[in-house]
C-alpha cells in the first residue's frame, strides 16, 4: 500500500500546476504518469450545463471511436430465429430470449452491451428495472433496438461508445488505452467531445461544455482547454 501511496504522490505532483491544457499535453501527461502493472484505460469526463430531470435535457449518445477503445466487448443479444442466427455470425457472445431474459433476472449480467430486434422489446421491458440504472437497456435511439443486429454487433465490438448524462450533468466513458499513440488518443478525445456537443438537448440553455477532463484508471485527472478539445 506504501508503494501504491508514493507512486500517487509523484504523480499528483507531476499534475501540480497544469490545468486546461490542450488534449495533446495532457495526453503526454498521463501516459507518463501511469504506471499501473496493467493497461489503464485513458477515462473522460464532461461536465455539461444541462438537468437531465428534465426530458429536454437529456444527453444521450453513441460515437464510433476512429481508434477503439482497446476493450472487449461483450455482446448480448435478444433475437428469434434468422436473426438469432445473424448475431450469432456478427459475434455476438450471447444470444436468447425468454432463456436469456431468465439469466439476467437470476443476476448473471455477463455482458456489456445488450440489443435487441423489435419484436423482444416487450420482453426486454421486463428487465428495465435491472438493465436500466446500468444503462443496459436497449434503445433505438443509440442504434440498439434495430433488425440490423449484424451492424449493431459489429459495432459495438468495433470500439463504438455509449454516453448517457448523469444527475449531476456529467458524462463520464472510457476513450481508448495509455497503451495507444498520443495521436490516437487525440483522436479519440475529439471525436468523443465533438459527438457530446453534437448532442445538444433542446433545452439546454447557457453554457452547455462547462469542463472537459482526462484521467488514466490510477491516476489524477487534469482540465482540458476547450478549445483544443474541440474537433479539428
Amino acid at each position: 500500500m506504501a508503494k501504491i501511496g508514493k507512486r500517487s504522490a509523484v504523480a499528483q505532483k507531476a499534475f501540480d500546476g497544469k490545468n486546461l491544457i490542450t488534449v495533446e499535453d495532457a495526453v503526454a501527461l498521463i501516459k507518463s504518469a501511469a504506471s499501473a502493472k496493467f493497461d489503464e484505460t485513458l477515462e473522460i469526463a464532461m461536465n455539461l450545463g444541462v438537468d437531465p430531470r428534465h426530458a429536454d435535457q437529456m444527453v444521450r449518445g453513441v460515437v464510433a471511436l476512429p481508434n477503439g477503445t482497446g476493450k472487449t466487448v461483450r455482446v448480448a443479444v435478444f433475437a428469434r430465429g434468422a436473426k438469432a442466427d445473424e448475431a450469432k455470425a456478427a459475434g455476438a457472445d450471447i444470444v436468447g430470449a425468454e432463456d436469456l431474459m431468465e439469466t439476467i433476472q437470476q443476476g448473471k449480467i455477463e455482458f456489456d452491451r445488450c440489443i435487441a430486434t423489435p419484436d423482444m422489446m416487450p420482453l426486454v421491458g421486463r428487465l428495465g428495472k435491472i438493465l436500466g440504472p446500468r444503462n443496459l437497456m436497449p434503445n433505438p435511439k443509440v442504434g440498439t433496438v434495430t433488425m440490423d443486429v449484424k451492424t449493431a454487433v459489429e459495432a459495438a465490438k468495433g470500439g463504438e461508445v455509449q454516453f448517457k448524462v448523469e444527475k449531476a450533468g456529467v458524462i463520464h466513458a472510457g476513450i481508448g488505452k495509455v497503451s495507444f499513440s498520443d495521436e490516437k488518443l487525440a483522436e479519440n478525445v475529439r471525436a468523443f467531445v465533438d459527438a457530446v456537443s453534437r448532442a445538444r438537448p433542446t433545452g439546454a440553455k447557457g453554457t452547455y461544455l462547462k469542463k472537459v477532463s482526462l484521467a488514466s484508471t490510477m491516476g489524477p485527472g487534469v482540465a482540458l482547454d476547450l478549445a483544443s478539445a474541440a474537433a479539428k
